[in-house]
Protein backbone atom coordinates (compact mmCIF):
# COMPACT_ATOMS: atom_id res chain seq x y z
CA UNK A 1 0.00 0.00 0.00
CA UNK A 2 1.47 3.62 -0.94
CA UNK A 3 2.40 5.65 1.94
CA UNK A 4 0.81 8.63 2.19
CA UNK A 5 2.51 11.80 4.76
CA UNK A 6 0.76 14.86 5.08
CA UNK A 7 1.09 18.30 7.16
CA UNK A 8 -0.16 21.80 8.24
CA UNK A 9 2.13 24.35 8.29
CA UNK A 10 2.13 24.83 12.48
CA UNK A 11 1.02 28.22 13.60
CA UNK A 12 2.32 30.76 16.04
CA UNK A 13 0.76 30.00 19.38
CA UNK A 14 0.75 34.20 20.60
CA UNK A 15 -3.51 33.72 20.22
CA UNK A 16 -5.85 31.33 19.81
CA UNK A 17 -6.94 29.65 16.63
CA UNK A 18 -8.97 31.48 14.34
CA UNK A 19 -10.93 29.87 10.99
CA UNK A 20 -8.29 31.21 8.48
CA UNK A 21 -6.28 28.14 10.18
CA UNK A 22 -8.94 25.81 10.44
CA UNK A 23 -9.31 25.91 6.78
CA UNK A 24 -5.71 23.93 6.71
CA UNK A 25 -6.18 22.04 9.01
CA UNK A 26 -9.88 20.66 7.10
CA UNK A 27 -8.05 20.27 3.67
CA UNK A 28 -5.43 18.14 4.98
CA UNK A 29 -7.91 16.07 6.86
CA UNK A 30 -9.98 15.73 3.49
CA UNK A 31 -6.19 14.76 2.26
CA UNK A 32 -5.84 12.39 5.04
CA UNK A 33 -8.89 10.25 4.92
CA UNK A 34 -9.60 10.15 1.22
CA UNK A 35 -6.13 8.74 0.86
CA UNK A 36 -7.31 6.48 3.92
CA UNK A 37 -10.61 5.07 1.98
CA UNK A 38 -8.42 4.05 -0.96
CA UNK A 39 -6.64 2.12 1.09
CA UNK A 40 -3.22 4.19 1.34
CA UNK A 41 -1.23 4.32 4.58
CA UNK A 42 -1.55 7.42 6.15
CA UNK A 43 0.10 9.66 8.33
CA UNK A 44 -1.15 13.33 9.26
CA UNK A 45 0.91 15.50 11.66
CA UNK A 46 0.03 19.25 12.70
CA UNK A 47 1.04 20.91 15.85
CA UNK A 48 2.24 24.33 16.84
CA UNK A 49 5.05 27.11 16.39
CA UNK A 50 6.22 27.69 19.97
CA UNK A 51 9.49 28.84 19.44
CA UNK A 52 8.38 32.58 18.35
CA UNK A 53 9.25 36.39 19.38
CA UNK A 54 5.95 36.96 19.22
CA UNK A 55 4.65 34.28 21.31
CA UNK A 56 7.34 35.89 23.74
CA UNK A 57 5.93 39.63 23.05
CA UNK A 58 2.33 38.23 23.69
CA UNK A 59 3.24 36.60 26.91
CA UNK A 60 5.03 39.90 28.00
CA UNK A 61 1.58 41.96 26.86
CA UNK A 62 -0.10 39.40 28.89
CA UNK A 63 1.96 39.65 31.95
CA UNK A 64 2.10 35.82 31.67
CA UNK A 65 5.43 33.20 31.41
CA UNK A 66 6.47 32.75 27.88
CA UNK A 67 6.00 28.75 28.86
CA UNK A 68 2.51 28.93 30.17
CA UNK A 69 0.74 31.63 26.99
CA UNK A 70 2.20 28.85 24.93
CA UNK A 71 1.57 25.61 26.86
CA UNK A 72 -2.42 27.14 27.25
CA UNK A 73 -2.83 28.52 23.48
CA UNK A 74 -0.80 25.61 22.20
CA UNK A 75 -3.57 23.11 24.15
CA UNK A 76 -6.15 25.63 22.30
CA UNK A 77 -5.12 24.01 18.56
CA UNK A 78 -4.79 20.88 20.03
CA UNK A 79 -7.90 20.68 21.21
CA UNK A 80 -9.56 21.34 17.72
CA UNK A 81 -9.57 17.77 16.80
CA UNK A 82 -13.09 17.26 18.31
CA UNK A 83 -15.00 20.83 17.06
CA UNK A 84 -13.59 19.74 13.81
CA UNK A 85 -13.67 15.67 13.29
CA UNK A 86 -10.16 15.93 12.02
CA UNK A 87 -7.86 12.69 12.29
CA UNK A 88 -4.56 14.07 12.40
CA UNK A 89 -1.65 11.31 13.42
CA UNK A 90 0.22 13.18 15.46
CA UNK A 91 0.54 16.68 16.77
CA UNK A 92 3.97 18.08 17.82
CA UNK A 93 4.83 20.99 19.99
CA UNK A 94 8.42 22.52 19.16
CA UNK A 95 9.41 24.04 22.68
CA UNK A 96 8.02 20.93 24.51
CA UNK A 97 8.60 18.00 22.47
CA UNK A 98 12.12 16.06 22.86
CA UNK A 99 11.79 14.70 19.34
CA UNK A 100 12.45 18.18 18.29
CA UNK A 101 14.85 19.61 19.38
CA UNK A 102 17.54 17.02 18.63
CA UNK A 103 16.11 16.83 14.99
CA UNK A 104 16.95 20.60 14.72
CA UNK A 105 20.43 20.58 15.67
CA UNK A 106 20.80 17.30 13.74
CA UNK A 107 19.80 19.09 10.82
CA UNK A 108 21.81 22.55 11.78
CA UNK A 109 24.57 20.07 11.79
CA UNK A 110 23.92 18.46 8.58
CA UNK A 111 23.88 22.11 6.72
CA UNK A 112 27.00 23.13 8.73
CA UNK A 113 28.83 23.83 5.05
CA UNK A 114 26.47 26.38 3.94
CA UNK A 115 26.45 28.30 7.47
CA UNK A 116 28.06 31.15 8.19
CA UNK A 117 28.78 34.48 10.88
CA UNK A 118 27.67 37.83 9.31
CA UNK A 119 26.72 41.42 10.42
CA UNK A 120 23.50 42.16 8.99
CA UNK A 121 20.97 45.27 9.33
CA UNK A 122 18.09 45.26 8.05
CA UNK A 123 14.48 45.51 8.52
CA UNK A 124 12.41 43.04 10.55
CA UNK A 125 8.57 42.35 10.89
CA UNK A 126 7.80 40.34 14.03
CA UNK A 127 4.48 39.37 12.88
CA UNK A 128 6.11 37.85 9.80
CA UNK A 129 9.44 37.09 11.72
CA UNK A 130 11.07 37.91 8.91
CA UNK A 131 13.16 40.61 7.12
CA UNK A 132 11.97 42.77 4.18
CA UNK A 133 14.29 44.48 1.44
CA UNK A 134 12.56 48.35 0.67
CA UNK A 135 11.41 46.99 -2.10
CA UNK A 136 9.27 44.60 -0.71
CA UNK A 137 7.34 46.80 1.43
CA UNK A 138 4.18 48.70 0.81
CA UNK A 139 4.41 52.11 1.65
CA UNK A 140 6.80 51.10 4.05
CA UNK A 141 4.84 48.63 5.96
CA UNK A 142 4.76 44.63 5.93
CA UNK A 143 2.41 43.93 3.18
CA UNK A 144 0.57 41.18 5.22
CA UNK A 145 0.38 42.85 8.59
CA UNK A 146 0.68 46.47 7.10
CA UNK A 147 2.94 47.67 9.91
CA UNK A 148 6.32 49.16 9.57
CA UNK A 149 8.86 46.37 10.38
CA UNK A 150 11.65 47.33 12.66
CA UNK A 151 15.32 48.17 12.35
CA UNK A 152 17.09 45.23 13.58
CA UNK A 153 21.34 45.28 13.71
CA UNK A 154 22.93 42.08 14.93
CA UNK A 155 25.38 39.49 14.09
CA UNK A 156 23.66 36.11 13.06
CA UNK A 157 24.22 32.91 11.63
CA UNK A 158 23.71 32.52 7.74
CA UNK A 159 22.85 29.99 5.32
CA UNK A 160 23.70 30.00 1.39
CA UNK A 161 20.58 30.09 -0.05
CA UNK A 162 22.12 31.26 -3.28
CA UNK A 163 24.20 28.27 -3.67
CA UNK A 164 20.73 26.48 -3.94
CA UNK A 165 19.27 28.43 -6.51
CA UNK A 166 19.36 26.75 -9.67
CA UNK A 167 18.90 22.97 -8.68
CA UNK A 168 15.35 24.53 -7.17
CA UNK A 169 14.73 25.88 -10.24
CA UNK A 170 15.23 22.99 -11.88
CA UNK A 171 13.70 20.86 -9.09
CA UNK A 172 10.19 22.49 -9.40
CA UNK A 173 10.71 22.87 -13.64
CA UNK A 174 10.71 19.51 -13.73
CA UNK A 175 8.08 18.22 -11.36
CA UNK A 176 9.79 16.82 -8.34
CA UNK A 177 8.38 18.81 -6.17
CA UNK A 178 5.00 19.89 -7.31
CA UNK A 179 3.62 23.57 -5.94
CA UNK A 180 -0.31 23.74 -6.70
CA UNK A 181 -1.81 25.60 -7.84
CA UNK A 182 -0.29 26.82 -10.71
CA UNK A 183 0.14 30.64 -9.77
CA UNK A 184 2.04 29.46 -6.59
CA UNK A 185 4.36 27.52 -8.57
CA UNK A 186 4.78 30.21 -11.46
CA UNK A 187 5.53 32.32 -7.94
CA UNK A 188 8.03 30.90 -6.65
CA UNK A 189 10.04 30.44 -9.98
CA UNK A 190 9.88 34.29 -10.44
CA UNK A 191 11.23 35.19 -6.87
CA UNK A 192 14.65 32.43 -7.47
CA UNK A 193 14.64 33.91 -11.09
CA UNK A 194 15.16 37.32 -9.42
CA UNK A 195 17.92 36.32 -7.74
CA UNK A 196 18.20 34.19 -3.99
CA UNK A 197 19.96 35.55 -1.06
CA UNK A 198 21.35 34.21 1.78
CA UNK A 199 19.30 34.62 4.96
CA UNK A 200 19.72 34.37 8.43
CA UNK A 201 18.80 31.56 10.01
CA UNK A 202 19.73 32.67 14.14
CA UNK A 203 18.87 35.19 16.53
CA UNK A 204 21.05 36.86 19.59
CA UNK A 205 19.46 34.81 22.78
CA UNK A 206 19.29 38.60 24.03
CA UNK A 207 17.07 39.73 21.53
CA UNK A 208 15.13 35.95 21.27
CA UNK A 209 14.62 36.59 25.36
CA UNK A 210 16.10 33.17 25.70
CA UNK A 211 13.42 31.50 24.54
CA UNK A 212 14.51 29.56 21.72
CA UNK A 213 16.89 26.37 20.72
CA UNK A 214 20.42 27.15 21.71
CA UNK A 215 22.74 27.18 18.10
CA UNK A 216 24.80 24.22 18.50
CA UNK A 217 28.32 25.32 19.88
CA UNK A 218 27.29 29.07 20.29
CA UNK A 219 25.12 29.36 22.87
CA UNK A 220 24.87 33.29 22.79
CA UNK A 221 22.42 32.37 19.40
CA UNK A 222 19.28 30.80 19.38
CA UNK A 223 18.12 29.35 16.00
CA UNK A 224 15.64 31.35 13.36
CA UNK A 225 12.08 30.50 14.20
CA UNK A 226 11.08 29.85 10.55
CA UNK A 227 14.24 27.10 10.60
CA UNK A 228 12.99 25.77 13.96
CA UNK A 229 9.45 25.18 12.58
CA UNK A 230 9.81 24.22 9.20
CA UNK A 231 12.14 21.28 10.26
CA UNK A 232 8.81 19.94 12.35
CA UNK A 233 7.88 18.08 9.49
CA UNK A 234 11.13 15.55 9.76
CA UNK A 235 11.49 16.09 13.54
CA UNK A 236 8.41 14.62 14.23
CA UNK A 237 9.38 11.33 12.35
CA UNK A 238 12.33 11.06 14.68
CA UNK A 239 14.69 12.68 12.10
CA UNK A 240 18.02 12.40 14.67
CA UNK A 241 17.40 9.78 16.60
CA UNK A 242 16.72 6.23 16.37
CA UNK A 243 13.32 5.92 15.60
CA UNK A 244 12.42 4.01 12.29
CA UNK A 245 9.40 6.32 10.90
CA UNK A 246 11.77 8.91 9.25
CA UNK A 247 12.45 6.57 6.95
CA UNK A 248 9.11 4.72 6.84
CA UNK A 249 7.38 7.97 6.01
CA UNK A 250 9.87 10.53 4.65
CA UNK A 251 12.68 8.37 3.30
CA UNK A 252 10.64 5.65 1.81
CA UNK A 253 6.92 7.47 1.43
CA UNK A 254 5.31 7.99 -1.94
CA UNK A 255 3.59 11.07 -1.26
CA UNK A 256 5.33 13.86 0.94
CA UNK A 257 2.67 16.15 1.06
CA UNK A 258 2.83 20.27 2.60
CA UNK A 259 -0.53 21.73 2.75
CA UNK A 260 0.35 25.66 3.66
CA UNK A 261 -1.17 28.94 3.40
CA UNK A 262 -0.45 31.39 0.28
CA UNK A 263 1.33 33.60 2.80
CA UNK A 264 4.43 31.08 3.49
CA UNK A 265 4.94 29.91 0.10
CA UNK A 266 8.35 31.09 -0.12
CA UNK A 267 9.53 29.92 2.95
CA UNK A 268 8.25 26.64 1.98
CA UNK A 269 8.61 25.83 -1.42
CA UNK A 270 12.17 28.08 -1.16
CA UNK A 271 14.29 27.97 2.04
CA UNK A 272 12.97 24.55 3.33
CA UNK A 273 13.62 22.62 0.02
CA UNK A 274 17.56 24.11 -0.08
CA UNK A 275 17.62 22.80 3.75
CA UNK A 276 16.96 19.48 2.76
CA UNK A 277 18.86 19.74 -0.42
CA UNK A 278 21.73 21.08 2.04
CA UNK A 279 21.54 18.57 4.26
CA UNK A 280 20.91 15.30 1.32
CA UNK A 281 17.61 14.55 2.32
CA UNK A 282 14.58 13.85 0.17
CA UNK A 283 12.41 17.26 -0.70
CA UNK A 284 8.41 16.83 -0.40
CA UNK A 285 6.49 15.42 -3.76
CA UNK A 286 3.84 18.22 -3.08
CA UNK A 287 3.34 21.64 -1.98
CA UNK A 288 -0.51 22.57 -1.98
CA UNK A 289 -1.31 26.20 -1.32
CA UNK A 290 -4.63 27.77 -0.33
CA UNK A 291 -5.22 31.21 -0.44
CA UNK A 292 -7.30 33.37 2.72
CA UNK A 293 -10.29 33.27 4.02
CA UNK A 294 -11.54 37.36 4.95
CA UNK A 295 -14.04 38.84 6.76
CA UNK A 296 -15.60 42.50 4.90
CA UNK A 297 -12.15 42.12 2.67
CA UNK A 298 -10.17 41.92 5.57
CA UNK A 299 -7.35 38.64 6.16
CA UNK A 300 -8.44 36.46 8.99
CA UNK A 301 -6.06 36.74 11.77
CA UNK A 302 -4.87 37.27 15.07
CA UNK A 303 -2.58 39.84 14.45
CA UNK A 304 -5.57 41.73 12.03
CA UNK A 305 -7.94 41.91 14.74
CA UNK A 306 -10.27 39.70 12.50
CA UNK A 307 -10.03 36.43 14.01
CA UNK A 308 -12.83 34.11 13.47
CA UNK A 309 -13.70 31.28 16.04
CA UNK A 310 -14.07 28.12 14.67
CA UNK A 311 -14.74 26.14 18.08
CA UNK A 312 -17.43 28.85 18.44
CA UNK A 313 -19.09 28.19 15.01
CA UNK A 314 -18.61 24.10 15.70
CA UNK A 315 -20.18 24.36 18.98
CA UNK A 316 -23.11 26.43 17.39
CA UNK A 317 -23.88 24.70 13.56
CA UNK A 318 -21.88 21.24 14.67
CA UNK A 319 -18.56 20.10 12.89
CA UNK A 320 -20.07 19.43 10.03
CA UNK A 321 -21.85 22.80 8.93
CA UNK A 322 -18.21 24.46 9.38
CA UNK A 323 -16.38 21.56 7.07
CA UNK A 324 -19.11 22.17 3.99
CA UNK A 325 -18.46 25.72 3.81
CA UNK A 326 -14.60 25.46 3.80
CA UNK A 327 -14.73 22.80 1.44
CA UNK A 328 -17.98 24.11 -0.58
CA UNK A 329 -17.50 27.34 -0.93
CA UNK A 330 -14.03 28.57 -0.68
CA UNK A 331 -12.13 28.16 -4.51
CA UNK A 332 -8.91 26.55 -5.38
CA UNK A 333 -7.85 30.01 -6.22
CA UNK A 334 -8.80 33.63 -4.57
CA UNK A 335 -9.42 34.93 -1.66
CA UNK A 336 -13.17 33.51 0.09
CA UNK A 337 -14.50 35.58 2.34
CA UNK A 338 -16.45 34.18 5.30
CA UNK A 339 -19.79 35.37 7.02
CA UNK A 340 -22.05 33.47 9.30
CA UNK A 341 -25.22 33.92 7.22
CA UNK A 342 -23.08 32.25 3.95
CA UNK A 343 -22.26 29.08 6.36
CA UNK A 344 -26.13 28.96 7.85
CA UNK A 345 -27.34 29.25 4.18
CA UNK A 346 -25.08 26.47 2.54
CA UNK A 347 -25.70 23.92 5.65
CA UNK A 348 -29.38 24.69 5.16
CA UNK A 349 -29.48 24.26 1.23
CA UNK A 350 -26.98 21.10 1.38
CA UNK A 351 -26.97 19.69 4.17
CA UNK A 352 -30.59 20.10 5.63
CA UNK A 353 -32.90 20.18 2.71
CA UNK A 354 -30.18 18.39 -0.46
CA UNK A 355 -28.85 15.85 1.60
CA UNK A 356 -30.91 15.52 4.68
CA UNK A 357 -34.43 15.36 2.53
CA UNK A 358 -32.98 12.44 0.39
CA UNK A 359 -31.81 10.57 2.96
CA UNK A 360 -35.69 11.19 4.87
CA UNK A 361 -37.49 10.60 2.04
CA UNK A 362 -35.54 7.33 1.12
CA UNK A 363 -35.26 5.32 4.56
CA UNK A 364 -39.44 6.64 4.97
CA UNK A 365 -40.55 5.17 2.08
CA UNK A 366 -38.82 1.65 2.79
CA UNK A 367 -40.56 1.81 5.97
CA UNK A 368 -43.74 3.13 4.63
CA UNK A 369 -43.90 0.62 1.25
CA UNK A 370 -41.96 -2.12 2.22
CA UNK A 371 -42.48 -2.38 6.43
CA UNK A 372 -38.39 -0.97 6.67
CA UNK A 373 -37.06 -4.14 4.36
CA UNK A 374 -35.18 -3.05 1.58
CA UNK A 375 -36.52 -4.78 -1.49
CA UNK A 376 -34.53 -7.92 -2.98
CA UNK A 377 -33.68 -8.63 -6.56
CA UNK A 378 -35.19 -5.47 -7.94
CA UNK A 379 -34.65 -5.07 -11.80
CA UNK A 380 -32.86 -1.26 -12.54
CA UNK A 381 -34.82 0.95 -13.51
CA UNK A 382 -33.73 2.65 -17.08
CA UNK A 383 -35.30 6.19 -15.88
CA UNK A 384 -32.53 5.68 -12.78
CA UNK A 385 -29.77 5.67 -14.77
CA UNK A 386 -28.66 8.85 -14.23
CA UNK A 387 -28.59 8.31 -10.65
CA UNK A 388 -26.41 4.97 -11.06
CA UNK A 389 -23.79 7.21 -13.91
CA UNK A 390 -23.45 9.54 -10.43
CA UNK A 391 -22.38 7.29 -8.31
CA UNK A 392 -20.47 5.08 -10.83
CA UNK A 393 -18.24 8.03 -11.87
CA UNK A 394 -18.28 10.04 -8.05
CA UNK A 395 -15.07 7.95 -6.79
CA UNK A 396 -12.95 8.71 -9.69
CA UNK A 397 -13.90 12.28 -10.09
CA UNK A 398 -13.19 12.90 -6.30
CA UNK A 399 -9.83 11.67 -6.68
CA UNK A 400 -9.28 13.47 -9.75
CA UNK A 401 -10.41 16.63 -7.74
CA UNK A 402 -8.64 15.98 -4.62
CA UNK A 403 -5.05 14.99 -6.30
CA UNK A 404 -5.86 18.43 -8.33
CA UNK A 405 -6.41 20.16 -4.59
CA UNK A 406 -9.59 21.41 -5.97
CA UNK A 407 -12.22 20.63 -2.93
CA UNK A 408 -14.81 22.66 -4.77
CA UNK A 409 -14.79 20.48 -7.57
CA UNK A 410 -14.46 17.24 -5.20
CA UNK A 411 -18.05 18.15 -2.99
CA UNK A 412 -19.73 18.98 -6.59
CA UNK A 413 -18.80 15.47 -8.07
CA UNK A 414 -20.21 13.96 -4.64
CA UNK A 415 -23.08 16.36 -4.95
CA UNK A 416 -24.04 15.98 -8.11
CA UNK A 417 -25.37 12.35 -6.94
CA UNK A 418 -27.71 14.11 -4.41
CA UNK A 419 -29.13 16.42 -7.22
CA UNK A 420 -29.75 13.07 -9.59
CA UNK A 421 -31.34 11.19 -6.85
CA UNK A 422 -33.70 14.12 -5.89
CA UNK A 423 -34.86 14.87 -9.52
CA UNK A 424 -35.42 11.21 -9.82
CA UNK A 425 -38.08 11.12 -6.61
CA UNK A 426 -39.80 13.72 -8.62
CA UNK A 427 -39.35 11.93 -11.98
CA UNK A 428 -40.46 8.74 -10.35
CA UNK A 429 -43.23 9.90 -7.96
CA UNK A 430 -42.84 6.86 -6.00
CA UNK A 431 -46.00 7.63 -3.86
CA UNK A 432 -48.44 7.23 -7.05
CA UNK A 433 -46.67 4.22 -7.75
CA UNK A 434 -47.75 2.82 -4.18
CA UNK A 435 -51.24 4.04 -4.46
CA UNK A 436 -51.52 2.00 -8.05
CA UNK A 437 -49.95 -0.77 -6.21
CA UNK A 438 -52.13 -0.77 -3.77
CA UNK A 439 -55.17 -0.66 -6.27
CA UNK A 440 -53.63 -3.96 -8.08
CA UNK A 441 -51.05 -2.74 -10.20
CA UNK A 442 -48.15 -4.93 -10.22
CA UNK A 443 -45.98 -3.50 -12.50
CA UNK A 444 -46.12 -0.27 -10.40
CA UNK A 445 -44.93 -2.46 -7.53
CA UNK A 446 -42.28 -3.60 -9.67
CA UNK A 447 -41.50 -0.06 -10.16
CA UNK A 448 -41.14 0.65 -6.82
CA UNK A 449 -38.95 -1.83 -6.30
CA UNK A 450 -36.95 -0.61 -8.84
CA UNK A 451 -37.07 3.12 -7.72
CA UNK A 452 -36.48 2.57 -4.13
CA UNK A 453 -33.52 0.21 -4.75
CA UNK A 454 -31.73 2.76 -6.97
CA UNK A 455 -32.24 5.35 -4.39
CA UNK A 456 -31.13 3.62 -1.27
CA UNK A 457 -28.05 2.46 -3.10
CA UNK A 458 -27.48 6.55 -4.32
CA UNK A 459 -27.57 6.92 -0.45
CA UNK A 460 -25.13 4.18 0.52
CA UNK A 461 -22.37 5.70 -2.09
CA UNK A 462 -23.30 9.08 -0.71
CA UNK A 463 -22.19 8.07 2.94
CA UNK A 464 -19.17 6.44 1.89
CA UNK A 465 -18.24 9.42 -1.21
CA UNK A 466 -18.75 11.92 1.66
CA UNK A 467 -16.74 10.50 4.45
CA UNK A 468 -13.66 12.32 3.84
CA UNK A 469 -15.46 15.71 4.06
CA UNK A 470 -18.29 15.55 6.55
CA UNK A 471 -17.54 12.09 8.60
CA UNK A 472 -19.95 12.51 11.28
CA UNK A 473 -22.40 13.18 8.46
CA UNK A 474 -21.28 10.89 6.51
CA UNK A 475 -21.67 8.13 9.01
CA UNK A 476 -25.24 9.20 10.06
CA UNK A 477 -26.08 8.38 6.66
CA UNK A 478 -24.70 4.88 6.83
CA UNK A 479 -26.29 4.45 9.65
CA UNK A 480 -29.63 5.35 8.34
CA UNK A 481 -29.36 2.72 5.57
CA UNK A 482 -27.59 0.03 6.82
CA UNK A 483 -30.14 -2.92 7.47
CA UNK A 484 -30.07 -4.55 10.70
CA UNK A 485 -31.81 -7.91 10.89
CA UNK A 486 -32.78 -7.20 7.73
CA UNK A 487 -34.65 -4.21 8.56
CA UNK A 488 -33.36 -0.22 8.26
CA UNK A 489 -33.47 1.35 11.42
CA UNK A 490 -36.62 4.07 11.94
CA UNK A 491 -35.86 7.11 10.33
CA UNK A 492 -34.35 9.80 12.20
CA UNK A 493 -34.13 13.76 10.90
CA UNK A 494 -30.32 14.07 9.42
CA UNK A 495 -29.20 17.37 9.70
CA UNK A 496 -31.45 20.43 11.12
CA UNK A 497 -32.00 23.51 9.54
CA UNK A 498 -31.10 26.59 10.87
Amino acid sequence: MPRFYVTTAIPYVNSRPHLGFALELVQADVLARHHRLRGDRVRFLTGTDDNSLKNVLAARAEGVSTGDLVDRNSAAFAALRDPLALSFTDFIRTSRDARHRTGVERLWRACAHDLYRHHYEGLYCVGCEQFYAPADLVDGRCPEHEVEPQRVAEENWFFRLSRHADRLRDLILDGTVRIEPAARRNEVLAFIAAGLRDFSVSRSRERAHGWGIPVPGDPDQVVYVWWDALGNYITSLGYGGEGSNYRRWWVRGDRRVHVIGKGVVRFHAVYWLAMLLSAGEPLPTDILVHDYLTTDGRKISKSAGAAVDPVALADRYGPDAVRWWLLRDVPRVGDADFTEARLVARANEDLANGLGNLVNRVTVMVHRYRDGRPPVGAVPDADAEPVAKACREAPDLVRAAVDDFDFRRATAAVWRIVEEANRYVEQVRPWDLARAERGGDTGAGRRLDSAVSALLAACRVLARELTPFVPTLAARVSEQCVTLSGELPQPQPLFPRW
